[in-house]
């Protein structure tokens, strides 16, 4: 004769469900810069790097949208050049009266570093670039070009204004009188 077992199971579940969420907010700074190298009419090179947002950079950005500093006038931003000669480093801490590892590199035409006009930031677009190229013609014999530099200031050799970013090309850009160097520069986060 077949038997019937019973019996019960009591079963208890627990069980911790998490969600990972990617923040889609951060904010990194690494912002391209593209420079376009033409000699007689004719382009011979295009340089591309990235920038570093120097502390004094990030420190004005924060301070200005949260802590009332000034804010730096509507397109009061200008393009420099870090010399190679006597170049050892970018840093951080580089301040507009202080970087002891470079130089500006001045044999240029113009008469002030070159301003860098950006377009308007709207419809949560995260970047800004200049509508039309930074333009600088060399003279002075030429040179020899590690990278840039973005500054509020727009005295050549100028040490006030506040130094936003620099900028390392991937080699130094041996430059001649009469070259045309043309920068872009985006902003973006």
């Amino acid at each position: 004769m077949n038997e019937v077992q019973s019996f019960s199971v009591k079963q208890q579940l627990d069980f911790i469900a998490q969600r990972n969420r990617q923040l889609s907010q951060m904010l990194k700074f690494r912002n391209p810069v593209q420079m376009n190298h033409f000699r007689g009419g004719k382009l011979i090179g295009v340089h591309d790097c990235l920038n570093d947002i120097t502390n004094e950079g990030v420190n004005t950005l924060f301070n200005v949208m949260f802590n009332s500093a000034t804010q730096i006038a509507q397109n009061a931003w200008y393009i420099g050049f870090i010399d190679n000669s006597g170049f050892s480093a970018l840093a951080a801490g580089d301040v507009m009266n202080s970087h002891a590892g470079w130089t500006e590199f001045l044999n240029y035409s113009q008469s002030t570093r070159v301003s860098w006009t950006s377009g308007t930031a709207s419809s949560g677009v995260r970047s800004v670039t200049n509508a039309s190229a930074c333009v600088f013609n060399i003279n002075g014999g030429g040179g020899t070009i590690y990278g840039i530099f973005v500054t509020s200031g727009s005295a050549k050799k100028g040490t006030t204004g506040k130094l936003w970013a620099t900028a390392a090309f991937a080699s130094p850009v041996p430059v001649s009188n009469g070259d045309q160097l043309n920068i872009t520069y985006t902003t973006s986060a």
